[in-house]
């Protein structure tokens, strides 16, 4: 059963300035280890890096260049979201961008009726790059791999959150119709990518 997310529909969203977005939440823990003889198929997607606080989010396909601030989880085990449309924010109880398994971001896709900072993320197709600069003066650059759209209801939490083999990365939005009676979205909008290339620090 998928964990609630709050994005976009959390109870303390009326005090909120903006439409909330639901983000079906993963549960808190470590960064995870690689299987024991388990590599990744793709000789790219099997590099990692070491555990660095992502500062930057650059996504040239839609424009997207964001500062990103940190999220948790509320005590309703939802994740935290974004205090506005921007920035976009980065949830510390994932692996960083480029540590083996999922990092995950999220944004908002509008927010007191303008778009948000990922108001474009559904244009994203295979092939596009996102770029995170990390707080260790490193650049992680990740690949899109697929997109996908998803009723909140039925949310893969495992395919979203689950261990990988691979460094990675979720960009994670709101999608679908807007409910005026409920102030949220029907569906999640969900970017999978994995890193291609890590530069060194300095």
């Amino acid at each position: 059963m998928p964990l609630s997310i709050g994005v976009d529909g959390l109870p303390p969203l009326a005090s909120t300035p903006g439409p909330a977005q639901d983000v079906v939440a993963p549960p808190a823990r470590p960064a995870v280890e690689a299987p024991s003889g388990v590599e990744a198929t793709d000789p790219a997607t099997a590099r990692t890096m070491p555990a660095a606080a992502p500062v930057r989010l650059q996504v040239p396909a839609i424009g997207v260049d964001s500062e990103l601030d940190e999220l948790g989880l509320q005590t309703d085990g939802t994740l935290e979201v974004p205090s506005s449309g921007f920035p976009a924010g980065w949830y510390t109880g994932a692996p960083t961008p480029g540590e083996l398994g999922p990092a995950i971001i999220a944004g908002h896709v509008d927010w007191s009726g303008r778009p948000g900072v990922f108001f474009h993320l559904r244009e994203l197709v295979a092939g596009d790059d996102i770029t995170i600069t990390r707080q260790d003066g490193t650049t992680a650059r990740f690949r899109v791999t697929h997109v996908e759209q998803y009723v909140k209801d039925a949310f893969p939490t495992e395919a979203v959150y689950g261990d990988l083999d691979h460094a990675g990365l979720r960009l994670i939005t709101c999608g679908g119709s807007f409910n005026r009676q409920m102030r949220s979205y029907d569906d999640n909008l969900v970017v999978f990518a994995e890193l291609v290339d890590g530069d060194a620090a300095g």
